[in-house]
Order: structure tokens, then C-alpha cells, then sequence
């Protein structure tokens, strides 16, 4: 599952502001200030998870999961 750390470190990596994220995910920039918020992506359909992870993905970032390199993360693809 992503994190709201996440999201907000994919952004921040590729330079978008959440209006930004929210355009190339197609949804609202409430959609996306909610998953970056405390409440974090759980409270999103899956549908909308995928999106905003879809669109970081094509500016080249990569999720880590939990158990690899010391927790989750972000990079950029090199």
C-alpha cells in the first residue's frame, strides 16, 4: 500500500504541486490533499490509489514497499 509520505516524496521528486498531481491522476486536488493528509490513501478507492500512483510512475518514480531498503520510500528510476 502507498503512504501519504510517499505520495508527498513522489511529488516533491518530480517537482509537482498538487495541482499538478491531481491533473495527470485525473482527479481533484481534494482527492489528493486528502491522501497526502493524515488520513492517508486508505481512505481512497483503490481506483484512485492506482491513479496518482500510475502518474508518478510515468515521471519515473519507484515505490519502495516496507521491506525493502529499510522501509518504504520513493526514488526516481535512474
Amino acid at each position: 500500500m502507498v503512504t501519504a509520505s510517499q505520495i508527498r516524496a513522489a511529488r516533491a521528486l518530480v517537482g509537482w504541486n498538487g495541482v499538478d498531481l491531481a491533473q495527470a491522476a485525473g482527479l481533484s486536488l481534494q482527492t489528493i490533499r486528502r491522501m497526502e493528509s493524515d488520513l492517508g490513501p486508505g481512505r481512497s478507492s483503490a481506483a484512485n490509489v492506482e491513479a496518482v500512483r500510475r502518474a508518478l510512475e510515468t515521471k519515473g518514480v519507484v515505490f519502495l514497499s516496507p521491506d525493502e531498503a529499510g522501509g518504504p520510500g520513493v526514488r526516481l528510476r535512474s
